[in-house]
């Protein structure tokens, strides 16, 4: 067994065994490793340029002994902090136990079980525990720093917007929030959000027109070409102004009132992190509180979207035509349905990802506990897909008692009547008209959300 010691009694060992790595590692003999060499020996490409980036002193896109030597003796060092914030005990092991009790402090609650499977991923001897050689050979290739970034795996949200303001906030460390990591990464996701709205604007609006509209028959073509016969290619956009612009207030709000019901929910004490469920309440009161203060802005989005060639000169125009001709309420209509909406998006949304987490920890994290990228994508996308699904007929509703108005025609109906209405002439498919481009923009706006969160991250200096 080899202790995590610093004194410098093992240094000379451990220049032999970085000099045979280096030799292994130099496949062409040239005293220098490169990125294909690296890449070569089974290290992800992006862990590749990291380690590049911060060990290649001389900028010559390689690493000779020296800087191989200088990387592997500050990353081992912060291997060897790691290790002994894992093992609470000081025996020189790290156990399910141990794991599953730093994980929940980072904010990552797993089962045993899924606790187990992490461990078995490092463990190479078979004998549930990992001693220091096996966490320092496990991580040797891949810069993380601490603990807080393992923990990282398993965020939920990873702040990706695909056009519906419903997810539950992300749990985040003490640590992070007095660093003002917390703040660096709402800029980086509201600019995410805005370019990805942006982006799939037109279809946002082609779901609104179908909503509101549909049942005349039209569908995505007739829909699309009436929009730009009607307005031209920019009335495309009609709308988006406002929907990027609520993004920030939105995003602050619920991760304010989330803090805030999360500390009443499990007490102020350091590394208090919430169970599902509890995210669950947590997250459907902070996303009902954020509603209702920035709702007005719902409705003025709904109105500029569906409005016709110089119906309103701006946004500040919508608002005082609606406050003279309807009175202050009808900034509030559709709120109820938009409300209990919340809930079925936010129970299916987090109990798709905690199954779809569960089947992949199962299943593969014998191999890595890192699930990737693209694991991590795809179980965000297909968890707020399904919440969509679920509460798209409270959403459908919603916009159609936020437009009744300004169509001029029929009763004002309620949230009952409304449903009643379009059961009765148009059937339960009526209640999910503009599901169509709604679904579509599902994949290229978590596309753009996530290339654009990724590079705001890196300007805003927060680490991936």
């Amino acid at each position: 067994m080899v202790r995590c010691q610093d004194h410098g009694a093992a240094e000379p060992g451990r220049e032999r065994r970085w000099a045979e790595l280096f030799e292994q590692l130099d496949l062409n003999k040239d005293g220098r490793v490169d990125v294909h060499e690296l890449s070569a020996w089974g290290v992800l490409r992006s862990d590749v340029d990291e380690i590049v980036r911060v060990s290649d002193t001389n900028q010559d896109g390689q690493l000779d002994f020296e800087e191989f030597s200088q990387y592997l003796r500050v990353h081992e060092r912060e291997l060897r902090l790691m290790f002994r914030s894992l093992d609470h005990n000081n025996d020189g092991h790290i156990d399910v136990a141990e794991i599953q009790q730093s994980l929940q402090k980072l904010g990552v609650a797993v089962s045993p079980a899924q606790a187990s499977r992490i461990l078995q991923s490092i463990d190479k001897d078979g004998t549930m525990t990992i001693d220091w050689n096996e966490w320092r050979d496990h991580f040797l290739f891949n810069p993380l720093h601490n603990m807080e970034e393992i923990g990282h795996y398993w965020k939920h949200a990873l702040m990706l917007d695909i056009g519906e303001q419903l997810t539950v906030p992300d749990d985040f460390s003490e640590r992070e929030r007095r660093s003002g990591v917390v703040w660096r990464q709402l800029v980086a996701g509201a600019m995410a959000g805005a370019v990805s709205r942006t982006g799939t604007a037109p279809l946002d609006r082609l779901k609104v027109f179908m909503q509101v509209h549909g049942s005349g028959g039209m569908n995505l073509w007739t829909g699309l070409r009436g929009m730009v016969q009607e307005g031209g290619i920019r009335s495309l956009w009609r709308g988006n102004g406002i929907n990027v612009l609520k993004i920030a207030p939105e995003s602050a709000i619920k991760f304010m009132a989330y803090e805030q019901i999360k500390w009443l929910i499990r007490g102020c004490k350091e590394g208090g992190t919430l169970q599902v469920q509890e995210r669950f309440v947590a997250g459907s009161l902070a996303g009902a509180t954020a509603q209702t203060i920035i709702y007005p802005m719902e409705v003025l989005k709904t109105r500029l979207t569906l409005r016709k060639t110089g119906q309103y000169s701006g946004m500040m125009d919508c608002a005082k035509k609606i406050f003279q001709k309807e009175g202050v309420w009808a900034f509030y209509r559709g709120y109820l349905p938009n409300t209990l909406g919340i809930i079925p998006y936010a129970g299916i949304d987090l109990a798709v990802y905690e199954t779809l987490k569960n089947a992949w920890l199962q299943r593969y994290s014998a191999g890595s506990a890192d699930p990737g990228v693209l694991v991590l994508l795809g179980c965000g996308t297909v968890s707020s897909t399904c919440g969509q699904l679920a509460s798209y007929p409270l959403a459908l509703i919603r916009t159609r008692m936020q437009a009744q108005a300004s169509l001029g025609a029929g009763p004002q109906l309620s949230m009952v009547g409304q449903f009643k209405h379009i059961v009765t002439h148009e059937g339960v498919p009526g209640l999910y008209r503009g599901i169509a481009p709604n679904f579509l923009k599902v994949i290229p706006a978590v596309s753009i959300s996530y290339v654009v969160y990724e590079h705001m991250k890196k300007a805003l200096g927060v680490g991936s």
